[in-house]
C-alpha cells in the first residue's frame, strides 16, 4: 500500500498532462487534413520583414492618385496552392478597393474565399475563410473600416472554372470582393 501512495503524485501529474492535452486538442480549429498551409517566414522567402502570415505589406493609401470608379474596380485576388498570403501582384486590387471604401464609408463588401477541388471539405472551408480574412485584413490596413467588410468562405463549393489541371485549379483559388 505504501508503494501505491508513493506513485500517486506521478500518476496525478500524468493525468493532469493528459487532461490539458485533451483540452487543447479539443479547442483547436478545423484540422487541415494534414496538408500544410503556406507560412512565409521573411528569413526563408525573402519577403518584406513587415509582412506577416496575412501577406499584408505596407502601402501608402494616400498616394495622391485619383480614386477609381467603384463599379469598375478589379474584384478578384488569386492565391497559390494551400496559401492565404495576398501576393504582391494583387496588392493594386486590394489598394484600389480600400481607397474606394475609405472614401465612402457607406459602401460594403463581402469577401468570398474559394479553393480548388483538392482537399477535404473542412480543410477547404477553413482555407477559404483564411483567404477572405487575409484580404479583409489587408483592406483595413489600407483604410477600409472593419464594419464595411464581411469575410465568408465557400471552400470548393462554387468553382469559377470546371475541370481538372493546374490552369483550372488556379482560377478557383481566389477571393472575390463583392459589393453589397
Amino acid at each position: 500500500m505504501k508503494d501505491f501512495f508513493s506513485v500517486l503524485p506521478v500518476l496525478r501529474c500524468a493525468l493532469s498532462i493528459a487532461a490539458v492535452s485533451t483540452l487543447v486538442a479539443g479547442c483547436s480549429s478545423v484540422p487541415l487534413d494534414g496538408a500544410s498551409v503556406e507560412s512565409r517566414n521573411p528569413a526563408d522567402s525573402g519577403a518584406n520583414a513587415n509582412s506577416g502570415q496575412s501577406g499584408v505589406v505596407g502601402v501608402n493609401a494616400n498616394s495622391g492618385k485619383e480614386l477609381p470608379v467603384w463599379g469598375k474596380l478589379p474584384r478578384i485576388v488569386y492565391f497559390d496552392l494551400d496559401s492565404y498570403v495576398v501576393k504582391d501582384e494583387f496588392l493594386p486590387v486590394v489598394e484600389s478597393n480600400a481607397k474606394a471604401l475609405a472614401a465612402d464609408r457607406s459602401r460594403r463588401l463581402t469577401i468570398a474565399g474559394h479553393t480548388d477541388e483538392r482537399g477535404g471539405r473542412e480543410y477547404n472551408l477553413a482555407l477559404g475563410q483564411k483567404r477572405a480574412e487575409s484580404v479583409a485584413k489587408s483592406l483595413t490596413v489600407l483604410g477600409a473600416s472593419a464594419n464595411q467588410l464581411e469575410a465568408v468562405s465557400f471552400g470548393k463549393e462554387r468553382p469559377a472554372a470546371s475541370g481538372t489541371g493546374e490552369a483550372v485549379w488556379a482560377q478557383n483559388r481566389r477571393a472575390e470582393l463583392n459589393p453589397r
